[in-house]
């Protein structure tokens, strides 16, 4: 009985621990295709995707703001991203322990799409590149709000209802 106990609470222990610690081991990287397909298949989900990298102090700033979202998205048919522009090979060094040390529980991408200039337009013609950057989409309905700024909970949110009411 002891050992059933013990062996319980350890696998108890460990599903605890792999569910609170995943996104801290699996930022996966993505090309510009597949990061694509995260908004054309979410049929009509609205999908927020947020472009920060660890360096750019306005972007972690407003972390903060999209780990609020991403608790208040909880049940709604609203998908958030966000999308790491850092280096693939500062992964393990930088954005990994950044990911710890910030506590995120949102979803971390981190997009190696070759050349910017290649991809931006697709985002938002609007977008001259630099972040923060968060694009709101609802495929389905060809509805996209562009915003090249920081962001507040409030302002994501305002967005995201507009597009789940139409």
């Amino acid at each position: 009985m002891k050992y059933l106990l013990s062996t319980a609470f350890a696998l108890t222990f460990a599903l605890t621990f792999l569910l609170t610690t995943t996104n801290i081991f699996s930022q996966k990287v993505v090309n510009f295709q597949e990061l694509e397909r995260e908004w054309t298949q979410a049929g009509d989900s609205v999908v927020v995707l947020n472009f920060w990298a660890t360096w750019c102090k306005p972007c972690v700033e407003e972390l903060p703001e999209y780990e609020k979202l991403n608790a208040w998205i909880r049940g709604k048919k609203v998908k958030l991203l966000l999308v790491s522009l850092d280096f693939t090979k500062d992964i393990p060094k930088q954005l990994r322990p950044f990911i710890k040390r910030k506590k995120l529980t949102s979803r971390v991408v981190v997009l190696d799409a070759g050349n910017p200039n290649d991809w931006i337009d697709r985002i938002s013609p609007e977008w001259s590149g630099a972040i923060p950057a968060t694009v709101i989409i609802q495929h389905k309905k060809n509805s996209k709000d562009f915003r090249e700024k920081q962001c507040s909970f409030e302002e994501l949110q305002s967005v995201i209802l507009q597009f789940l009411e139409n």
